[in-house]
């Protein structure tokens, strides 16, 4: 068997080149400082503190960049640490944080395992390992000995329903290929893959596509050796055992049975969120925030008028435009496609929104009385929130003296 390390020596993932970074920045979920504050801090977080972050599994860096960039962007105080197996994946992590003139970061050739030895910590970004773990719980558990107070985790686990077709394969190329090295393997199973008949379910899923895009991709998605997905139910037991609390899913709307069913009087939310996912059948990860377990939080929202908003995905002047012409927004999330629509009357509202002023200082400029700025401001949450597109956080905010 090939093992994790010798994978990720061999083939980095995700393949990345540090000098994209020139001309580019990953962005996404977990780990964008805005999305952060709003699932694990109510949006309240005093940002004139140091952030102190562990990257945990940080492979080839996206995650680790992304963060550290946007926390300089928004020249805020940050201490980064990043723990990796892979010598491979770290060397193209650095280079890119060199590129970048990031000075804040830490680089550590280490397991996960190791995180309690480094901490406390602020916030910690898992994405995409603990579910390569041999024992993906005792991963979880060493995550919570590292937290520190009041701090959160930001994760990625895959999801099995919309894998399908992969984990079939993934036994097969592990029969069919012992004793090995890496770069046989993936050259045999390109061969099979692209010979799979027609109606095969990994050839029929449409919500995969790392193995078109890289030798990494392939080999991470097909021949991976230790790859295991969880369902919610599984997410939920798995966090009660190890002392955490999820907070959300990055995107609530995908585990919202309310929208593709009537939802049973009295039904626990997390086996709401589980059949909404098998309902689905198109989620293939998990993306969200947790905090510890005996300090639960409920991600922010606009009861709080002093929360800043921001928008996500979407410009403010190029949503405003079309509610202002009474168009249907339309959002696209992997193959998931709905349709919003606003009133007319939040287009002044939207295109106030610049990730610094409070929804206090939005009703003011309004000149709408607080019942009717309440109202709209509800729809406008209502319809943007649950896709992830309208988030809180007073990252950007300044103190009158700053």
């Amino acid at each position: 068997m090939v093992t994790v390390k010798e994978q990720y020596e061999t083939y980095p993932y995700p393949e990345r080149d540090p000098e994209d970074e020139r001309r580019r920045l990953i962005t996404g979920s977990p780990s964008h400082p805005v999305e952060m504050d709003h699932f694990l801090w109510q949006g309240q977080r005093d940002w004139s503190r140091t952030l102190r972050v562990l990257v945990a599994g940080g492979g080839t860096g996206d995650g680790l960049i992304q963060l550290a960039t946007l926390m300089a962007q928004a020249k805020r105080p940050c201490e980064i640490t990043y723990l990796d197996l892979s010598t491979a994946s770290r060397r193209i992590a650095e280079a890119r944080a060199k590129v970048r003139g990031l000075d804040t970061i830490r680089f550590h050739t280490a397991s996960l395992l190791d995180a309690p030895e480094h901490g406390p910590f602020d916030y910690i970004d898992c994405c995409g390992v603990l579910h390569h773990l041999p024992e993906p719980e005792a991963g979880f558990a060493a995550l919570r000995a590292a937290l520190a107070p009041g701090g959160g985790m930001g994760f990625m686990v895959y999801a099995p329903y919309g894998r399908s077709g992969v984990y079939p394969l993934q036994e097969a190329f592990a029969a069919l290929f012992e004793g090995l090295p890496a770069t046989e393997r993936l050259a045999r199973a390109r061969d099979i893959v692209s010979a799979l008949p027609e109606g095969h379910p990994f050839r029929a899923n449409l919500n995969l596509g790392d193995h078109r895009q890289s030798d990494a991709g392939f080999y991470d998605l097909l021949l991976h050796g230790q790859d295991r997905p969880y369902t919610v139910g599984e997410l939920g037991e798995v966090m009660d055992r190890t002392g955490w609390a999820l907070t959300g899913f990055a995107t609530p709307a995908l585990y919202d049975l309310s929208l593709l069913a009537e939802v049973p009087a009295g039904m626990a939310p997390r086996e709401a969120m589980g059949l909404a996912e098998k309902l689905r059948g198109t989620i293939r990860m998990h993306t969200g925030y947790a905090v510890a377990q005996e300090a639960p939080v409920a991600p922010a929202s606009g009861r709080n008028r002093s929360a800043v908003p921001h928008l996500r995905g979407v410009g403010a002047p190029a949503l405003a435009r079309a509610v202002s012409q009474e168009k249907p927004l339309p959002v696209t999330l992997g193959t998931v496609s709905t349709t919003i629509r606003l009133p007319r009357a939040a287009a002044p509202l939207i295109a106030a929104i610049d990730g610094r002023r409070s929804l206090t200082d939005l009703a003011r400029g309004t000149g709408l009385d607080p019942l009717a700025f309440g109202t709209l401001w509800a729809q406008v949450e209502t319809a943007l929130a649950p896709w992830g597109l309208l988030l809180f956080s007073g990252l950007l905010r300044r103190s009158p003296a700053s």
